[in-house]
């Protein structure tokens, strides 16, 4: 009698294991999927900003064409990839500095504010870079301990 409850306990520790085996290899599943997905917006947000660098970056350099260019006919945006023929009368812009706060700027005092916006755009860059790198640490951390207790 005393043998058949040692291996009723054997044949129970014996389900049991691989019933633990199953849940952690679930719980590593989940979290290199919560990891994938954590990565991927991460991406998609640095994807974005770069976007965003590139496009006033551009920008900065319409603004040296602009120069010099009193009297002279350009074709000037009015919304995406629709243009208008317009002759330039001065080099005084109007500036949208938020909330939809409009003034007058000068060419140099736009590109500095240009270049402000970049030099914000290029930190909040290296701070997803930083996220993105602490996220894959994690991730390989989750897998040696996963790996290690094997």
């Amino acid at each position: 009698m005393e043998q058949n409850k040692q291996e009723g306990k054997q044949k129970e520790q014996g389900m049991q294991e691989p019933q633990e085996e199953t849940e952690k290899k679930q719980e590593l599943f989940f979290k290199l999927s919560m990891f994938e997905q954590q990565t991927h917006q991460t991406q998609e947000q640095i994807d974005a900003v770069e976007i965003g660098i590139n496009e006033l970056a551009n920008l900065g350099f319409g603004l040296d064409e602009l120069k010099g260019s009193i009297g002279k006919e350009i074709l000037a945006t009015i919304g995406r990839g629709v243009f208008v023929s317009a002759n330039v009368k001065s080099e005084d812009l109007t500036v949208d500095i938020g909330g939809k706060n409009f003034v007058k700027k000068s060419i140099p005092e736009t590109k500095e504010i240009i270049e402000g916006q970049i030099k914000k755009l290029i930190s909040v860059k290296n701070d997803l870079g930083e996220n993105l790198e602490r996220i894959n640490q994690e991730m390989t951390k989750t897998l040696e301990d996963f790996q290690g207790n094997q």
